[in-house]
């Protein structure tokens, strides 16, 4: 018995091997907790780089892309993760109160927190792919979340749905935890190649 490693079969499985493997790296290097930005955009640089014809190599290219994108992602990271958790904690702040004022503050808090969110994907996406300048990066990302409404939604359905199904069904952060990232990412990837193929220009 011979197995053909070319076969569609072992290319398949490896291909979930290094998404797998991905997936694990992506949330070791996000524990610092400050390094979330540097590693999302290193998630997204091989993601949308796989996503096209399969180019580079995920597994070898994300720890050099991390390194790169450090300064700038971390910087955009507190530009816009940062203010939209905080909206969303003084979300539920407002909601615990009954007056009519807190529940327009606290959902304006969301529709804030969920804006700012959907800008520091594009801003990742955005390190990931371009060379522009923080002040320039972080200017489009506040942008093409109203600029792109409906790619946006596609683009925050995944990681909503993610934590969503994992509240309700604790034993999906397995699959989270397994593939979830870095499967999402790769899905998202061609989300971001048709926002920016039609703002490149």
């Amino acid at each position: 018995m011979r197995i053909d490693p070319d076969s569609r079969t072992i290319g398949g499985f490896s291909t979930f091997l290094t998404f797998v493997v991905l997936n694990l790296l992506y949330i070791v290097v996000c524990l610092p907790i400050v390094t979330i930005g540097a590693a999302t955009s290193a998630l997204y640089e091989v993601t949308i780089r796989y996503s096209d014809d399969e180019s580079g190599r995920p597994l070898t290219d994300f720890l050099p892309a991390f390194r790169a994108n450090f300064g700038r992602a971390t910087l955009l990271m507190l530009c816009l993760l940062l203010p939209a958790v905080l909206l969303g904690f003084s979300s539920v702040f407002w909601f615990s109160h009954p007056a009519l004022f807190a529940g327009v503050a606290g959902t304006l808090a969301v529709i804030g927190a969920v804006y700012l969110f959907a800008a520091f994907l594009f801003a990742m996406a955005q390190v990931a792919c371009f060379k522009n300048s923080v002040r320039q990066t972080l200017r489009n990302a506040l942008l093409l979340p109203a600029a792109e409404p409906v790619r946006t939604l596609g683009a925050l359905v995944i990681p909503v749905t993610a934590v969503a199904l994992t509240i309700l069904f604790p034993p999906v952060a397995i699959l989270v935890a397994t593939i979830g990232f870095s499967v999402g990412a790769y899905a998202t990837a061609f989300i971001f190649r048709s926002v920016f193929a039609r703002h490149e220009a």
